[in-house]
């Protein structure tokens, strides 16, 4: 999963309607070799992160939805 940027570098933002959304998803953040710093807050991951893995492993409704 990855950002999308419009043609001059602007986040691409759009509503969801709560009815069409089907299981959460667990989202890890792809970090390189540097550390995460101690302070990181969760709430910043989808700006500090340029990617995600997600985790098909965090329930089994997930599983069966992911694969």
């Amino acid at each position: 999963m990855e950002p999308e940027f419009d043609e001059d570098g602007d986040h691409l933002v759009s509503v969801i309607h709560l009815d069409s959304i089907m299981q959460p998803a667990h989202l890890i953040g792809i970090y390189g070799k540097d550390p995460i710093p101690r302070n990181f807050k969760h709430t910043d991951s989808l700006a500090a992160f340029a990617a995600f893995y997600v985790n098909k492993f965090s329930d089994h409704h997930a599983f069966q939805l992911a694969f």
